[in-house]
C-alpha cells in the first residue's frame, strides 16, 4: 500500500464526504466558471492539506469531527487552490501536475479572476457560518504568504539572503499553510484551547521541513518534474547553497554570487555551482537542519495518547523528507 494511502486510512470516510463538499463549496450560477471548477476538482493532488485537517481534528476528540471540520478543510483547500493558480499566472507556468494549467487553457486574465474567486469562496465560507476564528487562522495565512514571498523576490536580487532570513521566507512562504491545516484542525473541534497553538507549531515545523527537502531536489538526479537547478537558474537562494555561501572564501564567495547572478541561465555554469555546493557540504548540513525540524515536530506528538490518526500524523512527517516528489 502506498504510504499517502496509509496515511489517508483512518480519515478515509471524512475525505470521500469532503470530496462532495468541497465541490458544493465552489458551486457558482456561471457556466463557465462551473466548467473551470470542474476541470480543478478532477487534477486534484495528494490532498495533503484537508489531510492534515482531520487527523489534528480526530487526534484531538477522540475520532470525531464537526461540520466546522468539513468547513475548515474546504477553506484551506479553496485558498491553496486559488494561490495555486495565481502562481501559474505569476510564473508563466502551463502545467500543472503534468496536466494544463488554468492559464494556458483559458488565458491569464480568466485564471486571475478564478483564483479571486475561489478567494472569496473561501472567505465567505467562514463568514457565513460564523467561523471567525477559522476566518483568522486563515486570513493570517494568506498575508504571511503574500509577504514571504515577496520577501524571496526583494532578497533574491540582492544575494544577501542569511540563513535566519532564509527560514523567515520558507516559515511565510511555504510553513505558514501547513501551520494553518493543523490550527484548524484544532480549533474546528477544541476552539480557544492551548491545542490550537501547539497544533499551529506542529505544522510549521513539518512545513518547514517539506520546504528543504523541496530545496535538496534541485540538486538530486531524480526526476521529480522539476529539472535539476531550475532554483539557480531562477535565482532562488536554498538552503544548501546559503549555507556554503556563508562558509566559504572570499574568492569563491564572489564566484558563486557572479555565478547565480549573471550566469544563472548558463547551464554549464549551473552544473559547476550545484557540485560546488555539493562539495563543500551544502546538502549534508540542509539534511540535518531538515531532520531537527522533522524532529521537534515529532516530540510535540508524544503528549497525545496513541490512537491509528496520532500514528497516520506520524507518517506523515516522516513521508514530508523521505518523498521522491
Amino acid at each position: 500500500m502506498k504510504i499517502t494511502e496509509q496515511i489517508k486510512q483512518p480519515i478515509a470516510y471524512e475525505m470521500e464526504l469532503f470530496e462532495q463538499k468541497f465541490q458544493l463549496s465552489m458551486a457558482s450560477k456561471v457556466a463557465l466558471l462551473n466548467r473551470i471548477t470542474h476541470y480543478i476538482v478532477n487534477r486534484k493532488g495528494k490532498q495533503m492539506r484537508p489531510m492534515f485537517v482531520f487527523l489534528v481534528a480526530k487526534m484531538l476528540n477522540n475520532g470525531e469531527v464537526s461540520e466546522r471540520t468539513y468547513r475548515g478543510a474546504s477553506v484551506i483547500e479553496l485558498i491553496h487552490t486559488a494561490t495555486l493558480v495565481h502562481d501559474d499566472v505569476v510564473d508563466d507556468s502551463n502545467r500543472r501536475r503534468g496536466f494544463f494549467s488554468i492559464n494556458a487553457l483559458w488565458k491569464n486574465k480568466i485564471a486571475v479572476l478564478i483564483g479571486d474567486y475561489l478567494l472569496s469562496k473561501g472567505l465567505l465560507l467562514s463568514i457565513d457560518n460564523n467561523d471567525f476564528d477559522l476566518l483568522k487562522i486563515i486570513s493570517v495565512a494568506v498575508r504571511e504568504m503574500s509577504e514571504g514571498e515577496l520577501l524571496q523576490i526583494e532578497k533574491a536580487r540582492q544575494l544577501d539572503i542569511t540563513e535566519e532570513v532564509y527560514y523567515d521566507i520558507i516559515r511565510q512562504k511555504t510553513a505558514t499553510l501547513i501551520a494553518a491545516c493543523c490550527s484548524l484542525g484544532a480549533a474546528s473541534v477544541k476552539p480557544n484551547t492551548p491545542q490550537v497553538d501547539t497544533m499551529r507549531k506542529f505544522g510549521e515545523l513539518i512545513g518547514m521541513a517539506f520546504q528543504i527537502k523541496d530545496d535538496l531536489f534541485d540538486y538530486g538526479e531524480e526526476k521529480i518534474g522539476k529539472p535539476t537547478g531550475i532554483d539557480i537558474k531562477e535565482q532562488k537562494m536554498t538552503l544548501p547553497l546559503i549555507h556554503v555561501l556563508n562558509n566559504c572564501n572570499k574568492k569563491d564567495k564572489a564566484w558563486l554570487i557572479n555565478s547565480v547572478k549573471n550566469y544563472n541561465k548558463d547551464k554549464k555554469r549551473v552544473k559547476q555551482v550545484i557540485v560546488f555546493v555539493k562539495e563543500n557540504g551544502g546538502l549534508e548540513y540542509a539534511i540535518k537542519k531538515m531532520k531537527s525540524f522533522q524532529e521537534e515536530a515529532l516530540t510535540l506528538l508524544d503528549s497525545y495518547p496513541d490512537s491509528s490518526y496520532k500514528a497516520s500524523l506520524k507518517l506523515m512527517v516522516e513521508y514530508v523528507i523521505d518523498r521522491k516528489k
